[in-house]
């Protein structure tokens, strides 16, 4: 990667209106950048994924937990890695599925697009790490619905 490269980005949200639809669009602006100014291969199936997993990740870190959250983002080996932060330390669940359950599939779909998810608890609060490929898989059975 180039040196002008955005390698890396942190974002401090507070929860004020509008600081969701901020955090996708920083998602959009930094995929852009590594995208036009610094040549990488990006996906547009990429962006709008990038875009969906900030939203939701974000969305749930505000609804459940006290006090601030954090964004980064983070550029390599061909992949965008997204961490959010957040005071709360319980650890997240995917629920079963269930077609008759109305919302709480944030994490179900977060887990059904990115290459890999990890949660961890830190000396205080806990951190969510997915890694999501910046160019499409063509063996990627989700694929077809966004192409």
């Amino acid at each position: 990667m180039p040196d002008t490269a955005p390698a890396d980005v942190s974002i401090a949200l507070d929860g004020a209106d509008g600081c969701i639809a901020g955090a996708r669009n920083r998602t959009l602006d930094f995929l852009t950048r590594a995208r036009t100014e610094c040549g990488l291969t990006v996906s547009d199936r990429a962006v709008d994924l990038a875009q969906l997993v900030v939203s939701e990740l974000v969305t749930n870190a505000l609804k459940y937990a006290p006090g601030p959250v954090l964004l980064h983002l983070h550029i390599a080996d061909g992949a965008v890695d997204i961490e959010v932060w957040d005071s709360d330390p319980t650890l997240p669940f995917a629920r079963a599925a269930d077609s008759g359950r109305v919302g709480q599939h944030g994490l179900e779909i977060v887990m059904a697009v990115v290459q890999s998810f990890e949660a961890r608890r830190e000396p205080v609060g806990k951190r969510l790490t997915v890694r999501l490929s910046l160019v499409d898989d063509p063996h990627d059975p989700l694929r077809r619905f966004t192409d």
